[in-house]
């Protein structure tokens, strides 16, 4: 990019750094006694020296204070740190700790240094947005230095061309001659002037995730984050501050994301001044990781979001950001295939046959995958027995999974597996081998999930063995897609071979030793299209979707519980993500029975499938099924390059309502269900967005009309009301 569109400037001594965005600006500054503050981060600002005079903090009584080496007292516990420290003189929660060879501990770090350039390096290791032109991005760090230790933090800093984010993370390092050990190491914190705010985050649960919950800030500190070895279905890698009144198309947010897929923590710290501390990273409970002289520590990224046009603004630009820069490889770009999983229709019970007649149905009504789903391997006729034993039951699939593969494609179907790679059955035969593999306390009890336990891959010859494993399955059979699960969480997490002082880094490098795997396969398997999923949504987070371009968003498969999960997922990830299926009635979580099209108009929100025995199917759902998968096939684009408008809320309303629409108008699908109607109540209208106000759009699926753009944002499209899970899609096209 020319030099006079540079999205960094450094101006003035010491130096002030300003992060320009299209939409907002991020402000730092060095004190005169060396602290790197934080000035502002909101709606643009010009470059200008007069930023410094927000430099100038007054003392408050009882302020803890540093003296300048002109002797005035700096007041280190309401200074605006950036990377704030523990245990010397900030009293807020700190993003930062460190333990030192004579167990005591304590930093103060300094500015010393920073560097600017264009591009955006990648994480060893870690998931991390991306560029593919240096043009794309220009990327800012900053060194800090604890003289006594002699313990460097290196803040990282990009900004995207284009886009209102910031991703942000640390590397640490120990130059000084003696090791450490991280007690804390958060990817960023950010304190806010006092001002009121709101804390949107997406708790849960299996079955239930992300659902959105909003509430005022508080004195003191509120915090989600997972100390479970995964994201988690239960609090999400992700929290956003807003002010009230926020909504969709108006007011101000800050989202903060994690790309991270273990143990996490994201909150605010709200001090006695009713000043805001945002911090997000990993969660700092059970964590050491020890530096010998010259290693370095480096934490996960988290992108930083502004919006001054409500959450929808915000979603937009995760949404883009996610799409476009996170995902990769060959099905970044590529509409995703409409697939048939057999798992709700046939669990474990199936034979070679019983697919294939699957699979045929299927064809008939245009799906192009079939995805096998658990129950193909060892002696696995249920849950108790043969993870880790990834080899063919042949009494069940006397073809093996070539023969499988090629009857399946004969039907001209794709052809794909399930894996749960990270675990092991007690009754396997790679248990009875190696009982050390797995996390464990020596001399305790294993908990078991599910009756399976974890295997360490923290450690390469476990992570080796699978590889190997995994690399001959999908070797043998013409497979394209690969469902990536993971059913249980990790406890006892230690490892056999870790030595006592570095027992704390297990779960993180069990982590990297996942990511590792999954890239690996990537290399190996560059073609192949990986799906992931743990025990539905429980790792649906941005780490994950570095490797696996959709996600399967959660087991509970009921069309009108997905309403509340896709809405709270969508307020972060784009749909194109969701992995979303027409399943069987009455449903197997809920116990409902919507129609077969308002369960496909509900799918058709995500990744469009199907998870139920076709062959099952009266006429009037086969006829459905088939009108359906035309539909996703039709409009998948959208899916894939649309802009996502949520129009009805369904945690607030008795209905929902959303829209895809191309960036340039001239196409979209609305869809609206109505939960629970009311009596004798009249019609509704439903109010659009994103579309060109003096064009004409004519629809060409669902209630047929001719309007106007501007009727459609200011009047609507009519509604019906009159029934239980009813609903309708409008798919869109502009006429002139």
């Amino acid at each position: 990019m020319p030099a006079n569109d540079s999205l960094i400037h450094v101006i003035g001594e010491p130096p002030l750094f300003f992060l320009q965005s299209p939409g907002s600006s991020y402000v730092m500054g060095v004190h005169p006694q060396g602290t790197l503050c934080h000035l502002h981060w909101g709606a643009p600002v010009a470059p200008d020296q007069g930023m410094a005079s927000l430099l100038n903090i007054p003392r408050r009584a009882f302020s803890t204070v540093v003296r300048h080496e002109n002797g005035e007292p700096v007041p280190l516990d309401i200074l605006p740190t950036e990377y704030p420290t523990a245990n010397t003189g900030d009293f807020g929660s700190p993003a930062i700790d460190a333990e030192h060879a004579d167990g005591t501990r304590g930093l103060r770090l300094a500015y010393a240094g920073h560097r600017l350039f264009r591009g955006k390096p990648s994480l060893s290791g870690l998931p991390a947005t991306y560029v593919e032109s240096d043009d794309e991005a220009e990327t800012l760090e900053v060194d800090l230095r604890d003289e006594p230790s002699g313990l460097i933090v290196t803040l990282s800093y990009t900004v995207f061309a284009g886009r209102n984010a910031i991703a942000r993370s640390a590397r640490i390092t120990n130059t000084g001659p003696r090791p450490l050990t991280l007690r804390r190491a958060l990817s960023a914190a950010i304190d806010f002037a006092a001002r009121p705010f709101e804390m949107i985050h997406l708790p849960g649960s299996w079955a239930r995730e992300r659902w959105l919950e909003r509430q005022p800030l508080h004195s003191g500190e509120q915090w989600v984050g997972s100390r479970r070895g995964a994201s988690g279905h239960q609090h999400h890698p992700f929290f956003a501050l807003v002010t009230p009144g926020t909504g969709e198309e108006h007011g101000e947010a800050y989202g903060f994301s994690l790309v991270y897929s273990g143990n996490h923590l994201g909150g605010v710290d709200v001090d006695q001044y009713h000043r805001s501390r945002a911090l997000t990273g990993l969660h700092p409970e059970g964590f050491a990781w020890r530096l010998e002289t010259g290693e370095a520590f480096q934490t996960p990224e988290a992108i930083l979001v502004h919006s001054r046009s409500g959450l929808g603004g915000l979603s937009g630009t995760y949404h883009r950001l996610y799409r476009e820069r996170l995902v990769r490889g060959l099905w970044r770009d590529r509409e995703r295939p409409v697939l048939i999983n057999n798992w709700e229709g046939t669990y474990f019970k199936f034979t070679e046959d019983k697919l294939v007649a699957i699979a045929t149905a299927a064809a008939g009504l245009g799906c192009e995958l079939f995805v096998l789903d658990d129950g193909w391997f060892g002696e696995r006729n249920g849950p108790e027995t043969s993870l880790g034993d990834w080899i063919v039951n042949l009494s069940k699939l006397p073809s093996g999974l070539d023969g499988l593969a090629r009857r399946i494609g004969e039907q001209g179907l794709m052809f794909g597996l399930w894996f749960e790679p990270e675990m092991v059955s007690v009754r396997s035969r790679l248990h009875t081998e190696h009982p050390d593999w797995c996390l464990h306390l020596p001399g305790r009890p294993r908990t078991e999930s599910r009756f399976q336990l974890v295997l360490d891959f923290s450690r390469a010859e476990v992570v080796d063995t699978v590889y190997r494993q995994m690399e001959a399955v999908l070797s043998s059979a013409p497979i394209r897609y690969l469902k990536w699960d993971m059913n249980r969480h990790l406890t006892e997490v230690a490892s056999a071979v870790l030595p006592a002082e570095r027992q704390g880094e297990t779960a993180h490098r069990h982590l990297l030793g996942v990511y590792a795997l999954l890239e690996r396969i990537l290399q190996r398997f560059p073609d192949l299209l990986i799906e992931g999923c743990s025990g539905g949504g429980g790792r649906y987070d941005p780490g994950m979707l570095f490797y696996t371009p959709q996600i399967w968003c959660s087991d509970n498969s009921d069309a009108i519980a997905r309403l509340r999960i896709q809405h709270g997922t969508s307020l972060i990830y784009p749909p194109c993500t969701m992995g979303a299926h027409v399943s069987a009635v009455p449903n197997h979580q809920m116990h409902r029975s919507p129609s077969m099209r308002t369960r496909g108009h509900v799918a058709l929100a995500g990744v469009f499938g199907f998870e139920l025995d076709l062959t099952s199917l009266d006429e009037a759902d086969h006829a459905e099924a088939i009108a359906l998968t035309r539909l996703a096939k039709t409009t998948r684009h959208l899916l894939r390059h649309g802009d996502l408008h949520r129009l009805a809320n369904p945690f607030t309303e008795d209905a929902a309502a959303w829209m895809l629409v191309l960036p340039d108008a001239t196409e979209a699908l609305v869809t609206h269900v109505t939960i629970l109607a009311s009596p004798n109540w009249f019609d509704g209208r439903l109010r659009l967005r994103g579309l060109d106000p003096a064009a004409l759009y004519r629809s060409c699926h669902g209630p047929s009309g001719e309007w106007r753009g501007d009727f459609l944002h200011h009047v609507g499209l009519p509604v019906k009301l009159e029934r239980d899970f009813e609903s309708t899609v409008w798919h869109l096209r502009r006429a002139f």
